[in-house]
């Protein structure tokens, strides 16, 4: 199937759904024990389901995810993919942003991301710095759009300030448990001035079995896990991004595509799931 995009305020497009690489060729180093032929088979199976949204970064493994996906994109027509890179939040100084583009690009055997990201805030590195890099690497054509992750409200509209080109997107937790970036103002103020929001762990803690969501995924003929991500996507101006290395969860994940909940079931969702949390207690927005 073709996965759909989604257009905000200013031309910028993605696909609505993506393949995450988190983990893939060990965690924040390479594992040498790792089995690096079924990892690129993941990325392959994914790509054949439709996923043509890559989202990595230099951070993972080690830059190993990076020659995992290189690998399994090796021959694919390059304008079937959207390629996502992060920068990691030690290299935000000088012109980190840029050496660390440039670095993983190698590893991914490509000459441009689609959209760069700076991975994490680092409070000790001025903005002006990073975001004055960031603009550059995206003159320079390392990326086509540049955006940034798990930046607070206050903090993005600081970079807006001080870029010279648009901060397309902001890559978040956020899913029907965590809701931090609702109660803080910023999905409403992403959504108002064009800024996309990619949601990663789009079902981490999320409870399939609570009754709201199974009658609910009841009505609209899928199941639990398929109506949390199409909760996502078929919010404006929200994309999201999964991992799935069982052939079935792949199945179930692209099954929440092609289809769009009613307003007021998305409205009920976000006024009625329990137990939701205020903060993210994997990347707290500062």
């Amino acid at each position: 199937m073709t996965v759909p995009w989604k257009t905000i305020a200013g031309g910028f497009s993605m696909p609505v759904l993506g393949q995450g690489t988190w983990r893939l060729g060990g965690v924040s180093e390479r594992d040498p024990k790792n089995d690096d032929a079924r990892d690129v088979a993941v990325i392959r199976r994914a790509l054949d389901a439709g996923l043509t949204h890559i989202d990595t970064a230099e951070m993972y493994a080690g830059g190993h995810a990076e020659e995992l996906v290189g690998e399994a994109i090796r021959g694919v027509e390059r304008s079937r993919l959207f390629l996502t890179g992060k920068v990691w939040k030690s290299h935000l100084g000088g012109d980190g942003p840029l050496r660390a583009a440039e670095a993983s690009l190698r590893r991914l055997g490509v000459d441009a991301f689609d959209l760069y990201l700076v991975h994490q805030v680092n409070p000790e590195i001025p903005l002006k710095e990073t975001i004055r890099a960031m603009n550059r690497l995206q003159r320079e054509g390392l990326a086509r759009n540049i955006g940034v992750s798990n930046f607070s409200l206050d903090r993005l509209k600081q970079a807006q300030a001080l870029s010279e080109v648009p901060i397309v997107a902001n890559q978040l937790h956020y899913n029907l448990q965590v809701r931090e970036i609702e109660l803080s103002g910023l999905l409403d103020f992403c959504q108002e001035t064009g800024v996309m929001v990619i949601a990663w762990r789009p079902l981490r803690g999320v409870d399939c079995s609570v009754p709201l969501l199974t009658e609910l995924a009841a009505r609209y003929g899928h199941t639990p896990r398929q109506l949390a991500l199409n909760w996502l996507i078929s919010q404006p101006g929200v994309v999201t991004i999964v991992k799935a290395s069982d052939p079935l969860h792949l199945a179930e994940n692209v099954g929440a595509v092609g289809w769009r909940m009613a307003e007021e079931d998305v409205e009920r969702l976000r006024r009625e799931y329990p137990d939701r949390r205020a903060v993210s207690e994997a990347v707290p927005l500062i």
